[in-house]
């Protein structure tokens, strides 16, 4: 798939954005400036957070939902007095998924925004950049809640709020075998790291006597990427699970579907499925499912499935998302993190990491412990039907 087919991709997937969705997003963009212009100083009664994430490149789907999600949770604290007495103030800056550009904003939030907690963005790549910028290792902070593909960022100064991607993994590869489905097929994107997670998955099919069928790498080639998913779907797998970005996983779909209508399609909870059926088509995203981190966000199961629908209705002109609501029980994590620390607020996700803690954010509970990572240990299953997703 050349870089100029998937460009245009891109394009005009956002040129089928309404008008309105445009303007949210450059709505936010600007309030972001604007909040990036102010000092610290000028409002001493607040806690300042940061995040550089994609907000327009090929994450940039998963990034604007993501915040949509945070924001509307802060708004809604803000607006019911803040936490402690004081005001979140929330700064996004757009890393464009470029590492270097990351890198940059996140020196920026430190040094000049004085930023006293810092999320992360999406994407190994732009992750590891801010861990090893001068600036964040100068600091104290924790970089919270990356929404990281497939690696597990060797650093005592991330703290995930979502599983890791091998317990993704795991969660499809158990429900397949409820189903008596013991081969698969894998599609993997020609980046280093899903190179990694194509060799760490391929590991654990045989620690579980699962048969590779054949497996289809998804590079820079249109005419190559076509017959390398024909020739997957002349494996004839039992299922196939998909290591790739939102866009290359729906291009892959496309030519997939054309010799195999019927298979199983898998991916995990970092693809953007509003975005893949609008890429993919409505039939080409039949018999797929995706891992989710959170409950069904639109059904009010739950106290915090409930908060967030409600919330999103009135502080956001836009559909809520797994993502969204991914993002709303992040903001909140962090402020109950904030509440319960005895210390200053920077130490507040310190003590997360550090001590044995358990937070029940409303029907869905996170868990600190000195021996893990990962906040949340969440999983479901979200299966594409005729008539639209189910949990």
């Amino acid at each position: 798939m050349p870089s100029q087919f998937k460009t245009r991709i891109a394009v005009k997937y956002a040129h089928s954005i309404s008008h309105m969705n445009l303007l949210r997003f450059f709505a936010i963009a600007s309030t972001s400036l604007l909040l990036a212009s102010s000092a610290a100083a000028e409002e001493p009664n607040t806690i300042v957070v940061g995040q550089a994430i994609d907000l327009s490149s090929q994450n940039a789907s998963v990034g604007r939902d993501y915040v949509a999600g945070i924001k509307t949770y802060f708004d809604a604290l803000n607006a019911a007095g803040g936490v402690n007495g004081k005001r979140i103030r929330y700064i996004v800056r757009d890393d464009q998924a470029l590492p270097a550009v990351a890198a940059k904003a996140v020196t920026e939030l430190i040094e000049r925004d004085q930023i006293d907690f810092l999320l992360g963005g999406v994407g190994d790549g732009t992750a590891q950049a801010v861990l090893n910028a001068p600036a964040f290792k100068r600091s104290s902070l924790v970089l919270f809640a990356p929404l990281v593909d497939t690696v597990e960022l060797n650093s005592s100064r991330v703290l995930f709020w979502r599983p890791s991607y091998l317990q993704e993994v795991r969660h499809i590869l158990s429900h397949f075998s409820q189903l008596g489905m013991t081969d698969v097929g894998i599609a993997y994107q020609d980046t280093p790291w899903a190179q990694q997670a194509f060799r760490n998955l391929s590991s654990e099919l045989r620690g579980r006597g699962v048969k590779l069928n054949g497996s289809a790498k998804l590079g820079t080639n249109e005419k190559l990427n076509a017959q390398e998913a024909t020739q997957l779907a002349g494996s004839k797998p039992g299922f196939v699970i998909v290591i790739a970005d939102t866009i290359s996983t729906a291009l892959f779909l496309k030519e997939f579907r054309r010799t195999a209508a019927q298979t199983f399609v898998a991916g995990t909870s970092l693809i953007n499925l509003e975005t893949l059926r609008e890429l993919a088509g409505a039939r080409a995203v039949e018999w797929t499912v995706f891992s989710q981190v959170v409950p069904n966000p639109n059904t009010g199961r739950s106290s915090i499935q409930l908060e967030h629908l409600n919330m999103m209705k009135k502080y956001r002109d836009e559909p809520p998302s797994s993502l969204t609501l991914e993002g709303f029980t992040v903001a909140k994590t962090l402020v109950r993190a904030i509440q319960r620390s005895k210390r200053s607020n920077q130490a507040a996700l310190q003590d997360l990491m550090n001590q044995d803690v358990n937070i029940d954010l409303g029907g869905l509970s996170v868990t600190g412990s000195p021996n893990s990572k990962h906040l949340s240990g969440y999983l479901d299953i979200a299966l594409f039907k005729k008539n639209g997703l189910v949990f």
